[in-house]
């Protein structure tokens, strides 16, 4: 088996600690900043991404904390999540773990959510 430090995991993942800022709620997976904040974006909240820790099977993982009250911008179906810089910068995304018919002008809430970076196989 290949074996990569955790120092290396480790300084990817500071980056989105570090630059990760908004979350948004979209309702196909976007590619880039603009999908994920303008043109596919259901809802957004400010977020503090943690610090990277042990991943849940192997890895490295950083936790995006719950959001309790983000603000719904679009009617629709959210089914994914993208973590992004807020000024031009798209992180990650991921499915959410059930979609969610949203309504503009509501709040939606979003378990914590983890970016893992696995192991070398």
């Amino acid at each position: 088996m290949a074996f990569i430090a955790d120092i290396i995991f480790d300084s990817g993942l500071d980056y989105a600690t570090t630059n990760g800022t908004r979350m948004d709620i979209t309702s196909v997976e976007p590619t880039t900043y603009a999908e994920a904040t303008s043109t596919q974006t259901l809802g957004n909240d400010t977020v503090t991404t943690g610090a990277a820790v042990a991943g849940t099977t192997d890895g490295r993982a950083v936790v995006v904390p719950a959001i309790t009250a983000g603000s719904v911008t679009g009617t629709g179906t959210a089914a994914f999540w993208a973590l992004t810089d807020g000024t031009g910068e798209l992180l990650a995304t991921g499915s959410l773990s059930a979609s969610q018919a949203v309504t503009s002008g509501n709040t939606f809430t979003l378990d914590a959510t983890r970016i893992t970076i696995r192991d070398a196989a």
